[in-house]
């Protein structure tokens, strides 16, 4: 397996969901995830790349654009076996305030890409 600095993956993967750009959001989901990469989310499932831009662009809109928050990855990233966790949170900008809190569980390709993203709304 490539070697992986979590932290960064989990910063590039925060990162993206903060992203205006169509074009660069679209680049960085065919980075981070595998042309098959899953992401669940409540009952949501979606699958390979057409489907998670749609997913991470309707999040960017309705969140970022729209409600003016931004999200983070806070600073507890961890990869044990080709699985990375770490924590996210959708903040305030203008005062720093967590409006949100979640948990990715990923699990990677062998060339470290997320094969399956199970994100939890944790509060």
């Amino acid at each position: 397996m490539t070697p992986i600095d979590a932290q960064a993956l989990a910063d590039r993967y925060a990162a993206v969901w903060n992203d205006s750009n169509p074009k660069t959001r679209r680049d960085t989901i065919e980075t981070l995830w595998s042309p098959d990469g899953e992401h669940y989310v409540g009952v949501r499932e979606v699958r390979g790349h057409e489907q998670l831009q749609e997913r991470v662009t309707g999040a960017y809109e309705k969140n970022v654009r729209d409600a003016k928050h931004l999200f983070r990855a806070v600073k507890n990233a961890q990869h044990v076996h080709g699985v990375v966790t770490f924590n996210w949170e959708m903040i305030e900008p203008a005062n720093g305030e967590v409006l949100a809190t979640g948990l990715e569980f990923l699990q990677l390709d062998a060339q470290g890409r997320i094969k399956v993203d199970h994100q939890f709304i944790v509060g």
